[in-house]
């Protein structure tokens, strides 16, 4: 008999720690992207409480749609493994999706209409993520709302480069997603994913002009080496471990947001870097499955 209520241990591995930490990157970056400065975080802070709730919202709920799956391939979840009722976590994921969008509203003050795009986007994601081939479109569309939504908390709402960036990284969590889908699942992997990946790569130097463009040419470098020693991992022809590479690439997600953003500062470099060492710290001690 399961229980009830799930420990302290069990929320963390339904909250899956490491991909939170890329939600607040992407929300740091579209606020950055659009104006934000270090003197009136306020509204990025409630914009980053409410995406963060939107996005337990998915984890609780990713686990309660696929719990027949979880069964087979994932018998350690919390849910097969008896470590919470199915009923308990669904109905807290729809809670956090209603708190974050409130929150979302209220306290970050942007459009309800967007908070609610987001919201559906999140819930629709779970639901048809292992019925079609199309769904990592679905999940880089969510984070493409996220860059928008923290675009809009800056002082002088949406800019264009945060629609571009939010663009380019939607791309790249496609790609990354369809790597996901891959595991535990036979057969070649195909390379077209990579140029998804990618993206950021080209929008960084089509954007970035004259003095600019030697900072985003050493970040793209970064970038680069950093997820291309992760990819081979699934790329190679035997006993290719793409778990692996999957969260190589989640950690790379903050590398793509300071990509985007650039030499800013360095109190911001140094926040993002902060952030990437927290993605793998807490990829060693709290795996996600």
């Amino acid at each position: 008999m399961p229980h009830t209520w799930p420990n302290g241990r069990t929320l963390l591995s339904l909250a899956r720690l490491p991909g939170l930490i890329t939600v607040w990157s992407n929300c740091l970056a579209g606020w950055l992207l659009s104006g934000g400065d270090t003197h009136s975080p306020a509204r990025l802070l409630w914009c980053s409480l409410g995406a963060s709730c939107l996005y337990l919202g998915g984890t609780f709920l990713n686990d309660f749609f696929d719990v027949d799956f979880d069964r087979q391939q994932r018998p350690n979840r919390p849910i097969p493994a008896g470590l919470v009722a199915r009923d308990v976590v669904g109905q807290l994921g729809i809670l956090w999706l209603i708190a974050g969008g409130a929150i979302l509203v209220l306290g970050a003050r942007v459009g309800l209409t967007l908070a609610l795009m987001l919201a559906v986007a999140v819930f629709a994601y779970n639901l048809i993520h292992k019925a079609t081939e199309l769904s990592p479109l679905l999940l880089g569309f969510c984070r493409f709302l996220l860059y928008l939504l923290a675009g809009a908390t800056a002082p002088n709402g949406l800019a264009g480069i945060a629609i571009w960036s939010g663009l380019a990284i939607g791309c790249y969590i496609a790609g990354l997603s369809w790597f996901a889908r891959r595991q535990g699942i036979r057969g070649p992997i195909r390379r077209w994913p990579l140029v998804l990946l990618a993206v950021p790569l080209g929008l960084a130097w089509i954007s970035n002009a004259d003095g600019d463009r030697h900072v985003a040419v050493a970040l793209g470098l970064l970038l680069c080496l950093w997820i291309l020693p992760w990819l081979s991992h699934a790329l190679r022809e035997r006993e290719p471990n793409i778990r692996m590479t999957v969260s190589g690439l989640t950690a790379g997600i903050v590398l793509v947001d300071l990509l985007a953003v650039g030499g800013h500062s360095t109190i911001v470099t140094l926040v993002f870097a902060a952030l990437f060492l927290t993605v793998l710290l807490a990829q060693r001690y709290l795996p996600e499955s």
